[in-house]
């Protein structure tokens, strides 16, 4: 078995796919318009990994989840080799960090919320 995609939730497709794709340079790997307003819409990291599936948000329950995917904790872990340019990648993306870069015992991290408040861990390298 693998996992072979997560549903995330957003409140506009082609808002989130500018930030994914145009922002942190994932690779849409499909858009498809399956009508009646809903598209089946992957994105995937540049080095691989399970890709998120936008969905977006049309009932009250999804509405509020927008945010909160994980309960408020960090629900998302982004891995790079390369921290500084990542970090500085995410921010010019619009991501906001909660904190400046940390060292711990498994590598540099920081967390950080996207456009829509989820939390992130970008984690480096030790």
């Amino acid at each position: 078995m693998k996992l072979s995609a997560v549903t995330f939730l957003v409140p506009d497709y082609d808002q989130a796919t500018a930030f994914f794709v145009q922002g942190l340079g994932w690779r849409l790997v499909s858009d498809q318009d399956h009508g009646s307003g809903k598209r089946w819409i992957l994105v995937e990291p540049p080095a691989g990994g399970s890709p998120l599936l936008l969905a977006r948000a049309t009932e009250a329950e999804q509405i509020a989840a927008l945010g909160h995917q994980a309960g408020g904790r960090v629900g998302f872990f982004l891995s790079t080799d390369d921290f500084e340019g990542t970090h500085a990648l995410l921010e010019r993306a619009g991501a906001v960090f909660e904190e400046p870069p940390r060292r711990e015992s498994y590598g540099v991290v920081a967390v950080w919320r996207d456009p829509w408040g989820n939390r992130w861990d970008l984690l480096g390298p030790p």
